[in-house]
């Protein structure tokens, strides 16, 4: 008894010596998380073959030297320092870099080898076949497919050229097996056959490129004016400013709800929202400042008031106040007017959020409800793997001054 005493009292110490709200933000990716802190960002991603592929990178920040203690000090730009600004600053490099991760996220999933193997594996029944059988059909199908490879990118390489040896064979055949097990591939259109052959490998990143077009298109279209457009139907709620504002809000927020529980039904959009709870719990683990092991990222709460759910509930929010504010009746005027409110809104949303996560009180309390109470639909639990990605993209991002994590 007096061992769990003084165990829980060390704790106790360290959670308030250490303990902070912490400035690492994340981002679920496909089959992996993002993770950006003071000085650094890293991504770490699922393969397919089950390893963990963790990329970090430097974020540059300029140093000045205390006159005073003579330390350095980072410096941040003033865009990123200055209030309501800094919103909007925040959300578009946020936007930005998490396309970019979640793009790379996506190439890493793909495997060129191991979609021939599947379909192949497919085509010839290889699972209702006795291991010997399929090991031997399975070298000469590799040996075929590896020549053909090297036939098609021209190598000159005679290593490259020379048939595969039994110990390669043997080898490849654990990898595609063992990645093939949770690696989902169809068999390509003639339309994606076409593209790939006119665009080559540059396919990929030309279709990610319009998907992301055609998708903001999508949001800007659903979220900001299929709301006005659907109220201005309803004559009674047209009758008044701040009537109609609330109405075009609850439309927004019932669609967004509707729209991200809807999705949250795919499987692999449910994986995503697993990582987003391990990203949470990861971080919460951080600032409960406990040792980033499963067992202490497992006992956390998957929901954060810095999440990126809350600040789309506080975007809409606030927008239904700045609606109240717009004179027009005609649709596209008011649309018009939104979009161009928006940066003001996203400004101060942001401001709301960084009180939500940097204090804890009655009223960041009240504040954060509604978004916590959204995170139960987007963030799911996570199981040891997800954990591990999350634990392999924070840990690079923790600064050695704890103080530069702090709020």
């Amino acid at each position: 008894m007096q061992e769990q005493e003084q165990q829980s009292a060390a704790v106790a110490a360290a959670k308030s010596e250490y303990a902070h709200k912490s400035k690492i933000g994340g981002q679920a990716l496909m089959e992996g998380i993002m993770m950006k802190g003071a000085f650094k960002g890293a991504m770490a991603c699922r393969l397919p073959n089950g390893n963990i592929d963790l990329e970090v990178w430097d974020i540059p920040v300029t140093f000045k030297t205390d006159p005073k203690t003579g330390e350095q000090k980072p410096v941040r730009p003033w865009y990123v320092r200055t209030p309501f600004v800094r919103g909007c600053v925040n959300f578009v490099t946020s936007l930005i870099d998490g396309y970019r991760c979640l793009m790379k996220s996506a190439e890493k999933q793909m495997d060129e080898d191991l979609d021939a193997f599947c379909l192949w594996k497919k085509k010839e029944h290889i699972d209702r076949l006795p291991e010997p059988e399929a090991k031997e059909r399975f070298a000469a199908w590799y040996t075929d497919y590896a020549a053909k490879q090297a036939e098609k990118k021209e190598s000159k390489d005679d290593a490259a050229k020379a048939p595969p040896t039994p110990e390669q064979l043997e080898q490849n055949w654990d990898y595609f097996r063992k990645a093939s097990e949770h690696y989902e591939v169809e068999e390509p259109t003639k339309f994606e056959a076409w593209l790939e052959e006119k665009l080559g490998d540059k396919v990929f990143e030309i279709l990610m490129v319009i998907v992301m077009i055609i998708s903001l298109v999508f949001c800007v279209g659903l979220f900001f004016y299929l709301p006005k457009l659907v109220v201005s139907w309803i004559q009674p709620l047209t009758e008044s400013r701040v009537i109609r504002s609330c109405a075009e809000g609850i439309v927004k927020i019932a669609l967004f709800v509707g729209y991200m529980a809807l999705t949250g039904l795919m499987k692999s959009i449910r994986r995503t929202y697993e990582y987003h709870g391990a990203e949470h719990k990861t971080i919460a683990c951080l600032e409960a400042a406990l040792p980033l092991t499963f067992e202490n990222v497992r006992k956390q709460r998957r929901f954060h008031p810095r999440c990126g759910t809350s600040f789309i509930f506080l975007v809409l929010f606030i927008g239904i106040l700045a609606g109240c504010l717009i004179p027009y009746t005609v649709v596209w005027q008011r649309f018009a007017c939104s979009m161009l409110m928006l940066p003001l809104v996203m400004g101060v949303s942001y401001e709301l959020i960084r009180l939500a996560g940097r204090a804890d009180n009655v009223f960041t309390r009240i504040l954060s409800a509604p978004g916590l109470w959204l995170q139960r639909i987007t963030t799911k639990e996570p199981d040891d793997a997800q954990i591990e990605c999350a634990i392999a993209a924070i840990t690079p991002c923790i600064p050695e001054n704890i103080e530069d994590d702090q709020w």
